[in-house]
């Protein structure tokens, strides 16, 4: 096994003034949808994750500003956080839920995957056990009933199990646990401060033995 890298997953949230620059000097760095703090956040970006399903997918795609935009000019790879079968399974039940959300399984894999090929940048799709994963750690904090985990959740539950990214210096910034209520994100946040008092991740700004949500 190489070398520890440092890892930093930028969420689409508020980062201090000195983020920036610590950001651009890491390893790797995965940013998320349409990159909304990119420049604020710093600018190196390895790898987008994004939602291929709904009227987010559909809104990327659909723009060209985007398509065109820094970020994902100089991604390396897509990430699709949303499994085309996995979705496929929950469809019945959470529309019986949640009737309002028609168009939330539209799936836009394929045309990701095409964008990818034209523009020579890998495209990959987590695994359907990555979000039974996080669901699964989720339900120990007793979650009110959700869709689905968030991008970022995904994103965390995929580094965290593979292997080669055990020795390396995972870390969150941008991460406000706010945003669409079909999302556990107040369960997220007490599982995400479980892993990093265990040492699994850290906060950009937040002392590893402290679990607040410091400046993210």
């Amino acid at each position: 096994m190489g070398s520890a890298r440092r890892i930093m997953i930028v969420g689409n949230g508020d980062v201090a003034d000195e983020a920036a620059a610590v950001i651009d000097r890491c390893d790797v760095v995965i940013r998320f949808n349409g990159c909304r703090n990119f420049g604020v956040a710093g600018c190196r970006t390895d790898v987008i994750a994004l939602c291929n399903t709904g009227r987010p997918a559909k809104a990327l795609l659909d723009s060209e500003s985007w398509r065109d935009s820094a970020p994902v000019k100089a991604a390396q790879a897509l990430w699709m956080v949303r499994d085309p079968a996995k979705f496929a399974s929950l469809q019945a039940d959470i529309l019986a839920d949640y009737p309002e959300l028609d168009d939330f399984f539209d799936d836009y894999t394929g045309d990701f995957a095409d964008f990818c090929a034209a523009r020579g940048k890998q495209h990959r799709v987590l695994a359907a056990a990555v979000h039974e994963a996080a669901d699964h750690a989720l339900s120990e904090f007793s979650p009110a009933p959700y869709v689905v985990p968030s991008s970022g959740m995904i994103v965390i539950s995929h580094m965290l199990d593979q292997p080669e990214h055990r020795q390396d210096d995972i870390v969150l910034v941008g991460f406000s646990h706010t945003g669409w209520d079909g999302h556990p994100f107040a369960a997220e946040e007490r599982l995400i401060n479980r892993y990093i008092a265990e040492g699994r991740l850290s906060r950009f700004g937040v002392a590893p033995s402290s679990t607040s949500q410091g400046d993210v």
